[in-house]
């Protein structure tokens, strides 16, 4: 009986150690994915900080760009500002120049020219009375531009005046097409400050030009005749360009150096 009840039972007797060999089995298969799910995570890991990193590097250069970008941008505009607060003073000084260093009596001639020059802009402007771009800027009229009126006759003075004392050659074509660069330069300051349309600069710059060939054609086909042959042309000359330059005197000190006052006091 013994026997019988051995042979009965020792099946089901084998079979828990078959079942805990194949949970074992599992456990091990479990701790291995885990083992290697382990393992792989610090690559996995690795990878996002270094696209992170990456990330925030491309970041960073990003803003450097755009700082790098708006400081050089903010400093184009306020040297652009400044050299148009200037420009006057400037076309000024090189008229004052090129006139010392001819000291003629075509000097003298180009001299009241300019002031004339001046005041047909200043004329022009209220016959056409044409706003600016920007009304708030300044309340007069901006047809035509007077800043490019009076440097495109200066610029022409120059050029004239170059060409008249060394002669055309390649060295006083390239001075004069510097010059002219420059006068459109300054010019176009008055664009891109708003205080003008292009229209108006481009108005400007023209009669300026224009009346400054047609100042010297006068100058040389009938003043210049004159003025050699007859004493009292000679002292006319003298005396209006004398009296037209202290008017402009005046008028320098009263709406450029007071202006210039007001604005800074």
């Amino acid at each position: 009986m013994s026997t019988a009840t051995a042979l009965v039972i020792s099946p089901f007797l084998r079979f828990p150690k078959f079942s805990n060999s194949k949970l074992d089995f599992r456990r091990k298969v479990a701790s291995f994915s885990l083992y290697t799910r382990h393992k792989s995570s610090p690559l996995t890991i690795a990878r996002i900080r270094t696209t992170s990193e990456d990330e925030a590097m491309s970041v960073s250069f990003e803003n450097e760009e755009a700082f790098v970008d708006g400081s050089s941008s903010s400093a184009s505009a306020g040297l652009n500002a400044t050299l148009n607060s200037l420009s006057k003073w400037l076309v000024a000084a090189l008229f004052g120049i090129i006139f010392l260093w001819r000291h003629d009596a075509e000097a003298l001639w180009a001299a009241s020219g300019s002031i004339l020059n001046s005041g047909l802009s200043t004329v022009l402007k209220r016959i056409l009375n044409q706003e600016r771009p920007v009304s708030t800027i300044r309340s007069d009229p901006g047809m035509p531009s007077s800043h490019a009126q009076s440097i495109f006759y200066t610029v022409t003075f120059c050029i004239v005046s170059m060409v008249e004392y060394f002669g055309l050659n390649g060295i006083t074509a390239v001075i004069s097409a510097l010059i002219f660069a420059i006068g459109s330069y300054f010019s176009w300051l008055r664009v891109s400050q708003q205080f003008h349309t292009t229209s108006q600069v481009v108005v400007g710059a023209a009669l300026g030009f224009s009346f400054s060939i047609f100042w010297f054609w006068l100058w040389d086909a009938i003043v210049l005749d004159a003025f050699i042959s007859h004493l009292w042309v000679r002292i006319v000359v003298v005396l209006g360009t004398a009296a037209i330059c202290a008017s402009f005197l005046v008028y320098v000190i009263r709406y450029w150096v007071l202006e210039e006052i007001n604005l800074y006091y």
